[in-house]
């Protein structure tokens, strides 16, 4: 019998109970009740726990100060803000010239750089011409690297409004970033603008100083590359190999297909791959396709959620954008890491006689060997193979100092190449 109600609501059999009966219901429903709080305590203990490294919203830290730099304090000196029109909205903004760096904080130290929010024209010429870098302490080669855009979670210089646990832009104008960024002595933030372009830029860097902080620290540390196109079998290196002790806390990464393999050919059959600690020619964690690695599943449609999404397809926007961060799950290493993701597209094996030409047909996966229409032209039979894409990604990390120089960033002529925008 099923455990819906009695067609008159249960009135009849309410009526029928016996004291008895109503005690032994009193007894259940009490043990229910302590069930339910007890549950509620431990949930509680739980998600209090789970913030207690973390400073409680009320209270207030002795001997840490909040600063705030903009062009209206560019030093974020107690006091001495809001000057540039005796206090009425003076210095909001200012130009950056084309092959001009502009350095738009240095802080002393110890502190945590909390949020950073930033807008720029928005043309593909200037969120991909401007490179933000971080250098941490006294060292002359920056921890953070990457096209402005790119490193706030958008790849191929698209306007995309979204929300993620790490990053956010409301509206599809704006650029927030809130990564929690610490350091001992000294934090450094420039922003060169390497188009040929002059812009407007308007920023904030909310930090605060006087932090106690860990005696081993991990720095904060990002960096973008692209490969157009890769080669088949050869993975991507999304985050190639560092060595330290860190935390790898993820990526936002853009796809653009090429040749025969664009729509209605499925991209996303590659995994990624995260080698820890002397891992060598096998990880240690492997995912099982590209729409898994953000939470989806047969196939990828939009959505922003705080740690996974995916803000670009290829049908409305010609190009892949998609996101990961490890934040509730994460990713340590303790000597080096190398995350890689595979170029893996699938296509029902009939289809591949219609779309390629037979000296075209790429290599399967499963027999690595290629397409042979006799052998794998089954009509309903799925077939992944190799397939060169053009991939770039922003990985984001912490790790201790020192760590090594980054290699050379792509060049500002090849970010702009192949940006492969829909027509409106």
């Amino acid at each position: 019998m099923s455990g819906q109600p009695a067609p008159d609501g249960g009135l009849q059999n309410s009526l029928c109970k016996s004291k008895g009966e109503y005690e032994l219901e009193g007894l259940t429903m009490k043990h229910h009740l302590l069930l339910s709080i007890r549950i509620f305590i431990y949930l509680a203990l739980i998600l209090f726990a789970g913030q207690a490294p973390a400073q409680q919203l009320f209270e207030v830290p002795d001997n840490v100060q909040t600063r705030w730099i903009s062009f209206e304090n560019p030093a974020g000196h107690k006091g001495e803000g809001g000057q540039a029109n005796q206090g009425r909205k003076g210095a909001p903004a200012r130009s950056i010239k084309a092959g001009e760096t502009v350095t738009i904080a240095e802080i002393d130290g110890p502190g945590v750089i909390r949020r950073i929010w930033c807008t720029v024209r928005r043309e593909p010429e200037i969120v991909r011409g401007l490179v933000l870098r971080i250098f941490w302490e006294d060292k002359s080669t920056p921890s953070v690297e990457a096209p402005l855009q790119d490193f706030f979670g958008i790849p191929f210089a698209r306007q995309v409004s979204f929300e993620s646990a790490l990053f956010s832009n409301p509206e599809g104008r704006s650029f927030n970033c809130f990564v929690p960024m610490p350091f001992i002595k000294r934090a450094r933030i420039t922003i060169e603008n390497q188009s040929a372009r002059e812009t407007e830029l308007f920023f904030d860097v909310d930090y605060t100083v006087g932090d106690q902080l860990p005696a081993v620290l991990c720095y904060f540390h990002a960096h973008y590359r692209r490969e157009n196109p890769t080669k088949a079998k050869k993975d991507f290196q999304i985050l190639p190999m560092v060595k330290g002790k860190g935390r790898f806390l993820g990526c936002n990464v853009g796809v653009r297909t090429i040749g025969n393999y664009k729509e209605p050919v499925w991209f996303g059959e590659g995994e990624m791959k995260i080698y820890l600690d002397g891992d060598t020619r096998y990880p240690t964690l492997v995912g099982t396709g590209t729409e898994d690695l953000v939470g989806s599943a047969w196939g990828l449609g939009k959505f922003n959620h705080l740690y996974q999404g995916c803000l670009l397809t290829e049908k409305e926007d010609g190009v892949w954008g998609f996101y990961r961060y490890h934040l509730v799950e994460p990713v340590y290493f303790h000597k080096d890491i190398r995350v890689d993701l595979q170029q893996i597209s699938g296509l029902m094996a009939a289809e591949y006689e219609k779309r390629m030409k037979p000296e075209d047909y790429p290599e399967l996966v499963d027999t690595h060997q290629r397409f042979d229409l006799q052998k794998d032209g089954t009509p309903d039979r799925w077939a992944n193979f190799e397939s060169p894409q053009d991939v770039c990604a922003t990985a984001y990390w912490y790790q201790t100092l020192p760590s090594a120089p980054f290699p050379p960033l792509e060049p500002y002529a090849d970010r702009l190449k192949d940006l492969d925008f829909k027509k409106k």
